[in-house]
């Protein structure tokens, strides 16, 4: 707004019902994803270790915004990339996440 006075701004009371249940497919690949890096963890460097541990609860609360739940995943997923067999069943995983998730 420019000048004036008393302006009021739109209020947008926007509702879009009560907050979902996350699938069942979704929670159990996203545990198959958090023991994955549990053994994941053991095999990389303490920084990284760091990494992965910032990220975890960000991909395993529902509570996270997707975009954040979305960079956790693409940080693990890179981290699993660089050290090659070992983490390419953290790759296949966060795939299947980011699948159900829609943000594929």
């Amino acid at each position: 707004m420019y000048g004036g006075t008393n302006n009021t701004g739109i209020i947008k009371n926007q509702y879009s019902g009560p907050a979902q249940p996350a699938p069942q497919a979704l929670l159990e690949s996203i545990e198959e994803l958090s023991c994955l890096l549990q053994e994941l963890r053991e095999q990389v460097a303490p920084a990284t270790v760091q990494v992965i541990d910032d990220s975890l609860p960000v991909i395993t609360s529902q509570a996270s915004a997707p975009q954040e739940r979305h960079r956790a995943l693409i940080a693990v997923a890179t981290i699993a990339a660089t050290v090659g067999a070992l983490g390419q069943p953290v790759v296949e995983a966060v795939n299947r996440v980011l699948g159900l998730l829609g943000a594929l």
